[in-house]
């Protein structure tokens, strides 16, 4: 750490503005981390893939108890959502976005996460100014434009409807 000080230290001390970003550009190589594309992209394909097998299980499995296929996918999705925000809870989802990137923004677990996820780390703050006030923080605008973007086009689709083009 003292070292990386005294480099930083250095670089700014430079008065050739030219050699000062040279070897800051240099410092930035060699402190940013590498990543493999291919690797990243596996990892998200395995991890989302096994979110959307455990999908097709539970909904088969409530398919199979009940034998009515939209109570299924209900049960299915209450179940994602669940699991998501206790895996959250428990620290688990974060480990598992770590290793998997990509792959754990399935819809349903992915959004999941994000609203349980501020309220989680400001709980420290209250229930009405930390879980209350930050839940909404991701949900808030997604909820915001689905609800307008839906009456737009509900109005697109009366309009339509009314000069019998649907």
């Amino acid at each position: 750490m003292e070292n990386q000080r005294d480099k930083i230290s250095d670089i700014i001390k430079e008065k050739n503005t030219t050699i000062r970003n040279e070897y800051y550009n240099q410092y930035v190589k060699q402190v940013t981390p590498t990543f493999s594309t291919i690797k990243n992209c596996v990892k998200a394909y395995i991890i989302g893939g096994l979110i959307c097998t455990l999908g097709q299980g539970l909904t088969d499995f409530f398919f199979n108890k009940f034998g009515d296929m939209e109570l299924a996918k209900a049960y299915t999705t209450t179940c994602l959502v669940f699991l998501s925000i206790l895996f959250t809870g428990l620290g688990l989802y974060q480990k598992l976005a770590k290793f998997g990137g990509a792959g754990t923004l399935v819809p349903i677990t992915g959004f999941a996460n994000s609203m349980a996820a501020p309220a989680i780390e400001y709980k420290k703050e209250g229930q009405v100014f930390g879980i209350g006030c930050k839940i909404f923080t991701i949900a808030g605008p997604v909820i915001l434009y689905g609800i307008f973007s839906s009456w737009v086009l509900g109005l697109i689709y009366y309009i339509l409807k009314q000069f019998n083009v649907v």
